[in-house]
């Protein structure tokens, strides 16, 4: 290491990138520190439940090599971790389900091949929800995964394990998933950055139910978590694109971002949800983050008459998402018929031209991403009857949905990034929530932030 060399435990991806590129730290420096950090941290957090060193140190050796040859790729030499649902060659990929264990992973996911192309170490997988269905990653395989400030309470879910790893500083990139706030609820729960991209921006083949080979939905994303906005605009370039015979036809050109300056940003802030109580906390950091951007220039609206509403917004997602995430699996409630589930498509498609009139007004939304900060640890969630207290009023954990399904319904592109902290420390975030296929505007206001 130089005297260039950055903090690694603190540097972002494109920090460590560069660095690797100037020669001012190895390849298999980063790895072995990286490594070092996940056997020192993580007994008491358990993030990282799939490890995979000596492949990394062989990745990170041959990157040292092409480093040294002159070769240049977005993540040549970062070392990294992807959550435990996605696919990774010769790892077992178990969704914390017991039987998939022995299931044998022959091939890498899209996304997975796409990073590593790009040059980045895979370390591992870090932990899940079982079924990625939760806000817990807790599961029989693995076990529970913690808060890095505070073992009490749940790191989030379904990438809970991702956002641990980042907010300890184990790694400074992780991949994960999103259907009902997996990528947003842990990034706003530990205080670090995720983006949900727009639907089908990313290819998900290679992240599917064990043993399950499933058709792509119309909800499911997988997409970037780190710790800047920078490094999830380097990480979504190297990950977006067509997959399969789609890549022979289409090519990738995201629209620019639509303002250059953040003062001329119009904002429309949203703070409550008539589904989902929310909670003091996260309502005043979101509305801080207004002043903020009003303070620059912005223009801050907090209601729109092109707003669709809200509540017919959240049943339509409960359905679609409840009919999603059962298919394949053991004991799925009664369908709906395929009546109704077109019937839901064509729901969705003019909610998307809803929001398309609304983002002739507005350049973004703020709004929350979870009614709390992250809550104490539940032995058992239970989408039914388990509450959670929000100001000292109970409210269904179920109904946290919502702020998820704002965006997820329509296929919009949401960026979580830290926005405060609750009094005993905790750390809040906002999703800033653009136009479909604009994904480049939400990143850019996080970044601004």
């Amino acid at each position: 290491m130089t005297s260039n060399a950055p903090d690694l435990a603190n540097a972002g991806a494109s920090q460590l990138v560069q660095a690797l590129a100037a020669r001012h730290i190895g390849a298999l420096e980063a790895c072995d520190a990286a490594i070092a950090r996940i056997e020192s941290l993580d007994a008491q957090i358990n993030a990282v439940v799939v490890r995979d060193f000596d492949r990394a140190r062989e990745q990170a050796r041959a990157a040292d090599a092409a480093l040294a040859r002159g070769e240049r790729r977005a993540l040549l030499g970062l070392p990294m971790t992807v959550k435990e649902s996605f696919n990774v060659a010769g790892l077992p990929t178990t969704w914390g389900f017991e039987f998939a264990r022995s299931l044998p992973v022959g091939e890498d996911a899209v996304a997975v091949q796409r990073l590593k192309a790009a040059g980045a170490v895979i370390l591992g997988k870090t932990n899940v929800a079982l079924a990625l269905g939760n806000y817990e990653s807790n599961n029989p395989v693995y076990g529970r995964t913690s808060h890095p400030l505070n073992p009490a309470r749940t790191a989030g879910g379904s990438s809970g394990g991702a956002a641990a790893a980042l907010a300890a500083g184990m790694v400074p990139l992780e991949l994960g998933s999103d259907i009902g706030g997996s990528i947003r609820v842990p990034a706003h729960f530990c205080g670090v950055c995720g983006h949900k991209p727009t639907h089908g921006l990313l290819p998900t083949r290679g992240h599917e139910f064990p043993g399950y080979q499933a058709a792509p939905d119309v909800l499911s994303v997988i997409g970037p978590m780190a710790r800047s906005a920078a490094d999830l605009e380097l990480a979504l370039d190297v990950l977006a694109g067509p997959d399969g015979e789609a890549a022979r036809a289409y090519r990738l050109e995201l629209p620019r971002v639509r303002h250059a300056r953040i003062g001329e940003l119009r904002a429309l802030v949203l703070t409550e949800h008539p589904s989902a109580r929310t909670g003091a906390d996260v309502r005043h950091a979101v509305e801080e983050v207004a002043r903020c951007l009003a303070a620059a220039g912005a223009r801050i609206e907090r209601t729109s008459p092109s707003l669709p509403d809200l509540a017919i917004v959240h049943a339509d997602y409960v359905k679609l998402l409840l009919t999603i995430a059962t298919r394949g699996g053991p004991n799925p409630p009664p369908s709906i018929s395929a009546h109704e589930w077109l019937l839901l498509q064509d729901r969705r498609m003019r909610l998307q031209q809803d929001w398309r009139r609304l983002f002739e007004s507005f350049d973004v939304i703020i709004a929350p991403v979870f009614g709390t900060a992250a809550f104490e640890h539940l032995a058992a969630p239970d989408w039914e009857h388990t509450m959670l207290t929000i100001d000292g009023e109970p409210s269904l954990y179920r109904d946290q949905l919502a702020w998820s399904g704002l965006v997820t319904v329509a296929g919009l592109p949401s960026t979580v990034m830290p926005a405060g902290k609750t009094a005993r420390g905790l750390p809040l975030g906002l999703q800033i929530v653009g136009p479909m296929y604009e994904d480049r505007t939400p990143l850019a206001v996080a970044r601004w932030l």
